[in-house]
């Protein structure tokens, strides 16, 4: 049973999720999934490959926005609010945890102009912590 965490009315974020789990995504209508693992992270992470090709054939969107250990930069939040923008119906980033997925969320929607403490509070909800980002998206917020 996948653990996909709602985050907003069109989002939900998941640990590394597997081809299975992509039949569950279609179920809970998922139109887009974002992929925010780097290949090779971990032995025991499906392919990005697999869940690729397992997503388009379901008729699902599929995106990959790898998040490495040198942190999230600004062409990596242009890319997810871009692809927010566009999305018609819900996304599912996924990573090791969901955490970095969260993350990656939070800084869009700040972005696009939402609030910064709602979106904390909808990441608590979901049991994800935005702290170590929560300054950055206080400033992307604000220079909207």
């Amino acid at each position: 049973m996948p653990d996909f965490r709602r985050l907003s009315d069109t989002m939900l974020a998941s640990p590394q999720i597997t081809v299975a789990d992509v039949a569950a995504a279609k179920d809970a209508e998922v139109t887009l999934i974002v992929n925010n693992r780097p290949e090779g992270e971990s032995d025991d992470q499906t392919p990005g490959t697999e869940i690729e090709a397992a997503a388009r054939a379901a008729g699902i969107d599929y995106l990959e926005i790898p998040i490495g250990h040198s942190g999230f930069s600004h062409p990596q939040v242009a890319k997810l609010a871009e692809a927010l923008a566009g999305a018609e119906g819900t996304v599912l980033g996924y990573c090791r945890s969901g955490t970095r997925s969260t993350l990656l969320w939070a800084l869009a929607k700040a972005e696009m102009g939402d609030d910064p403490e709602a979106l904390a509070a909808a990441a608590a909800q979901a049991g994800y912590d935005v702290a170590p980002v929560r300054p950055a998206m206080d400033a992307l917020a604000a220079a909207k």
